[in-house]
């Protein structure tokens, strides 16, 4: 069966390192893959010395653009998506993500954040579909028409194909986990300008999902 890891990663140089290095610590994945979507800091430079596969966009092409390459380059029925930006990702994390599909209890988990932080807790709460931490079955994301031009629409595009055709998904908490927000990444200007944009990427993959 097999289990492979994709991270797109967007100059998360300060933050990736721990990523992988909790997704390694669980003993349960066979193949890392990190796709740096147009980074212009070290978070190449950062994956490889940890060695896992690294694979490089020279301009941002966008998150489901990003995911698409991961799949594209993974073969394992089940695949594991993570951030490149989480802070506090355990060993335990990537277990409880993985073992309801394992068990085959649910074909997709979705992991929302708990005694975190506030801001990014009650986010979470209130539009889990917005997460991007899972464990899908293969079967589900390649079955996701245009995948590559949802860019920040692509988890909402997930959980709404998964309900729609009667997969099971699952709710997995992470506790005290979190991330950084794009306003302390970028600055407040620049990362409200970010967000506006992610969310209006969401808005139009909330219509009914056509397959």
């Amino acid at each position: 069966m097999g289990i492979e890891c994709i991270i797109p990663a967007y100059n998360e140089e300060k933050t990736i390192g721990n990523v992988i290095k909790a997704v390694k610590e669980s003993n349960m994945i066979d193949n890392i893959v990190v796709v740096s979507d147009g980074s212009n800091d070290g978070t190449a430079a950062a994956a490889r010395s940890l060695g896992v596969c690294v694979i490089e966009y020279s301009e941002n092409r966008g998150k489901g653009a990003a995911i698409k390459i991961g799949v594209e380059n993974t073969r394992s029925d089940i695949l594991l998506l993570l951030d490149a930006d989480l802070i506090g990702l355990t060993r335990k994390h990537v277990v409880d993500l993985l073992m309801p599909v394992l068990k085959e209890e649910a074909d997709m988990t979705v992991g929302v954040f708990s005694n975190g932080r506030f801001s990014t807790d009650l986010a979470q709460r209130i539009a889990p579909n917005l997460s991007g931490q899972r464990a899908v079955r293969r079967n589900i994301i390649d079955s996701i028409n245009n995948l590559d031009i949802m860019r920040y629409g692509v988890e909402v595009a997930l959980t709404q194909f998964a309900n729609k055709k009667g997969y099971r998904v699952k709710t997995v908490e992470l506790k005290d986990m979190t991330h950084i927000m794009k306003e302390e990444k970028l600055g407040f200007r620049k990362g409200f300008k970010l967000r506006m944009k992610m969310y209006w990427d969401i808005i139009k993959c909330l219509k009914p999902y056509e397959h």
